[in-house]
């Protein structure tokens, strides 16, 4: 927008809008803090997701209605597809300025946006070399997360290159959050009255291979519980099972305060398709790791993502990945229809054809919900410490929703007996 335009009804605080994983949803609640901090007006941020072609789509779709609902704001666009395509959103003339995942978290990208003519006085593409990057970024969100829960980021990037993933070139090669960091926020949080806290990264389980004497996740999940008694749960979001070491299969063993759930990131069961993926296990290994799991806690539920129709993948080769949800007593499963992402190794190989795709997509699916039912059903008379999201919806420890017929304190824990279901939550 030219320094000469008059400003109409500026916002006195930057709207931001987020797409994408949690990660994203974690480094807006930052940018926000940034902004404030920098004193930022009159400004719409979009942050981006680029996990598959059809995000980029809605990224842009989405910055051209922000631009007809904010026409005299400044447009800054940022996430994983503004820092992999910077040209594509520079491009457009909705936006005014592109930044990278690393320039987003620092404080002097938002100190230089102060003023109303910050745009044309800078470059309009400012990303950097996202894999020179070797540290996290020293932001620190106290909170954000419903008022009963906490999500805590551990972790960034990724060093693997699944042949379906564009992320590692959107977040850059895995760094790790020290141990002694993540302890200080646990116990800021605890003391704020969160009675259970996520941890959340890229790469989960590679916390740690960049940090001194190379500690791993179960060693930081078993330092967090010592060192922080009186946090009530403690929860570690999406695993690669392959990378669990054994101190995080002792905690899942001795520690009930280590929540009984564990989301996989299995994407498939089928071993010639698991080696097209370039992914490091195979589908025994799977299988052997939730055997385990299940011996060392037996309460323990297991959610999974899972790709429909990954190139080359036949009817025998699907078959194997919808056996796997019984055979790794998979309950919550996150099915996604492949679809082309562009500048990935698979978008070359011979492609499944769509309707193909979104039948297989659908057969797993119904898989899960029938594995949804099994777990319901099993709860019914049980009594489970639950976490209160809301006056009348809470969690248990496995993560499955609870619904209440009458009012409880959100955020308390609450013991409760289960009385009936429906087709996705338990009842009290």
């Amino acid at each position: 927008m030219p320094a000469d335009t008059p400003v109409k009804s500026a916002l006195k605080t930057p709207v931001f809008a987020t797409l994408g994983c949690r990660l994203n949803a974690y480094e807006t609640e930052a940018m926000k803090e940034l902004s404030a901090g920098a004193g930022i007006e009159n400004t719409v941020v979009v942050n981006t997701c680029a996990v598959t072609s059809e995000a980029v789509r809605k990224a842009r779709q989405e910055i051209r209605k922000l631009r007809r609902e904010h026409p005299d704001a400044h447009m800054i666009v940022t996430g994983c597809a503004a820092q992999i395509e910077p040209e594509t959103f520079a491009a457009m003339e909705e936006v005014d300025l592109v930044i990278g995942n690393t320039e987003k978290m620092q404080p002097g990208t938002w100190q230089a946006m102060q003023g109303p003519d910050f745009v044309g006085e800078t470059e309009k593409i400012q990303v950097d070399d996202i894999m020179s990057v070797t540290e996290t970024a020293g932001h620190l969100i106290d909170g954000f997360g419903t008022r009963s829960r906490a999500y805590v980021q551990v972790q960034n990037g990724c060093d693997h290159r699944c042949t379906f993933c564009i992320i590692p070139y959107g977040r850059g090669n895995s760094r790790s959050v020290p141990a002694g960091v993540v302890v200080d926020q646990i116990k800021r949080l605890v003391d704020k009255g969160y009675n259970e806290v996520v941890l959340t990264g890229v790469d989960l389980t590679s916390w740690g291979a960049d940090l001194p004497a190379t500690p791993q996740l179960g060693d930081l999940v078993m330092r967090i519980l010592r060192l922080v008694p009186d946090l009530p749960r403690l929860r570690i979001s999406s695993i690669d099972s392959i990378e669990v070491d054994d101190n995080l299969m002792a905690a899942i063993a001795t520690e009930p305060r280590l929540m009984p759930h564990l989301h996989l990131s299995l994407q498939a069961g089928d071993n010639m398709v698991l080696k097209r993926m370039k992914r490091r296990h195979l589908r025994d290994d799977a299988i052997r790791f939730c055997e385990e799991a299940k011996k060392l806690r037996p309460e323990m539920t297991f959610g999974a993502d899972i790709i429909a129709g990954f190139p080359t993948e036949t009817d025998a080769m699907f078959e194997n990945s919808l056996r796997l949800v019984e055979e790794c007593d998979l309950t919550w499963l996150h099915v996604f229809p492949y679809s082309v992402r562009q500048g990935t190794p698979a978008a070359k190989m011979p492609q499944v054809n769509g309707v193909a795709i979104k039948a297989r997509a659908a057969r797993l699916r119904a898989a899960g919900d029938t594995r949804v039912a099994a777990h319901l059903t099993a709860q019914q008379g049980l009594t489970h410490r639950i976490l209160m999201e809301n006056a009348r919806m809470g969690r248990t420890e496995q993560f499955t929703e609870v619904l209440f017929d009458r009012n409880q304190v959100e955020g308390s824990i609450v013991s409760a007996r289960i009385t009936g279901m429906s087709e996705t939550q338990l009842l009290v």
